[in-house]
């Protein structure tokens, strides 16, 4: 993973700007890579890539685009995590929309079929089964829910059906060439913050997180104590706290008696606002390090309190990567709102494995896989910024940091890809 980046103040004018790699370049240029990949995929062949099931995927047979390609967004669009399945799939089909008019696959259509897993594993798993045995899906985007991810991966690989998800963060997600996520670690672009931490001018740092989500468990207990490390700074306390907590008074006092000169609170959705309540109200008034939980509005009932929390996303409307307004404009013509994180890591997903099927100018599943391999090796320019590439079949951004300002989210800085 490049863990070198450069980080640049973020300014009202528009960055330089790119053509983003997601849309086609020009007619004739297109025409003639995909004669040439179809060539190269009539003489090749899919390789296996370690599935074990049949390659399916439509009518091409590996000769060909078929007229329709069929994806299947297997997402929970009903119970608890149902917020981001659905934000995904208005990614998704924004992508497909846009895919369809172009000419990216020489005049073949992507036909995407919505499915919901309730936010339940199991039905997630019969979904990925359902999809898997249909001989006509080509691929599938997987689940934002990483216990549902979980359940889909090992079948998905096995079987030797695509499938890219988002979000998803745990182990066990990523299992194979088949399997991807465009999504980023939290842990990959968290250190982004190092520079708030160094302008604020702290020696040392305390830390309140909980391990009942395995992203902030990593971050509380593994990445901030190294990039503290990198700072030269002091931990002076750390305390997870159980999923169940919902009084965080007592180890928020705890670390507060070491005198930390920056606090770190990294919590789940509502908690977040307890937390940063109940922080306030123990007498610290200076600026606390959080992650994207707080995000999408989740901090407003705090109100003042939570002003002043800063974190690191993958993701925010406001940034200025033309890449990224391209699609924030467009989300807004589609829907008459600004996009989520889930919405842009989604777009970039269905934009990826749009390239891989032109690639591989087939429909076959086997074919689709290798081609997103080799699509894997690229930098590409899309929603979630540019100048982003993968790195173990996991997306990589360059981040951009934000900061809670009592009633809205404004960014402090962005970060840019080294290449």
């Amino acid at each position: 993973m490049r863990m070198m980046r450069m980080l640049s103040r973020h300014r009202g004018g528009p960055p330089v700007a790119r053509n983003p790699l997601r849309r086609p370049r020009g007619r004739a240029v297109r025409a003639g890579i995909a004669a040439a990949l179809l060539m190269s995929a009539a003489a090749c062949g899919g390789g296996d890539g370690g599935g074990g099931g049949d390659s399916g995927g439509g009518d091409s047979g590996g000769g060909g685009l078929p007229d329709t390609i069929r994806l299947v967004s297997v997402n929970p669009t009903t119970g608890v995590v149902a917020f981001a399945g659905n934000a995904a799939n208005k990614g998704y089909q924004l992508a497909v929309e846009e895919i369809n008019s172009s000419d990216l696959l020489g005049g073949s259509t992507l036909q995407l079929d919505l499915v919901d897993t309730k936010s339940e594993a199991q039905t997630a798993a019969q979904q990925a089964t359902t999809a898997i045995a249909d001989q006509d899906v080509s691929a599938i985007f997987g689940s934002v829910s990483s216990a549902e991810a979980v359940a889909m991966s090992p079948l998905l690989q096995k079987q030797g059906l695509p499938v890219v998800y988002t979000q998803a963060g745990s182990e066990g997600v990523i299992a194979g060439d088949y399997t991807w996520r465009a999504t980023p670690l939290m842990s990959s672009y968290y250190p982004i913050v190092s520079r708030f931490v160094e302008e604020q001018g702290a020696r040392s740092i305390g830390v309140v997180y909980t391990s009942a989500l395995p992203t902030l468990d990593e971050v509380g207990s593994t990445t901030i104590p190294q990039m503290a490390k990198d700072l030269g700074i002091q931990v002076t306390a750390s305390i997870d706290t159980p999923a169940t907590t919902q009084d965080f008074s007592a180890p928020i006092s705890q670390v507060l008696d070491t005198n930390p000169d920056i606090m770190a609170i990294l919590q789940t959705g509502a908690s977040n606002v307890t937390a940063m309540q109940q922080l306030r109200q123990a007498g610290y008034t200076g600026p606390v390090l959080g992650n994207s939980g707080a995000g999408a509005g989740n901090l407003k009932p705090a109100g003042a309190d939570g002003a002043g929390m800063v974190w690191p996303v993958d993701f925010n409307y406001q940034q200025t990567a033309t890449s990224s307004q391209d699609f924030v404009q467009a989300y807004r013509a589609k829907y008459d709102e600004d996009p989520l994180n889930y919405a842009a890591e989604a777009y970039d997903a269905a934009y990826f494995l749009a390239r891989s099927i032109a690639a591989a100018g087939s429909a076959d599943r086997a074919a689709i896989k290798d081609a997103m391999v080799e699509e894997g090796t690229k930098t590409f320019d899309g929603a979630l910024g540019e100048g982003l590439s993968w790195e173990d079949n996991t997306i990589v951004v360059p981040g951009v940091v934000v900061q809670w300002n009592g009633t809205a989210e404004e960014i402090l800085y962005e970060a840019s890809a080294q290449d």
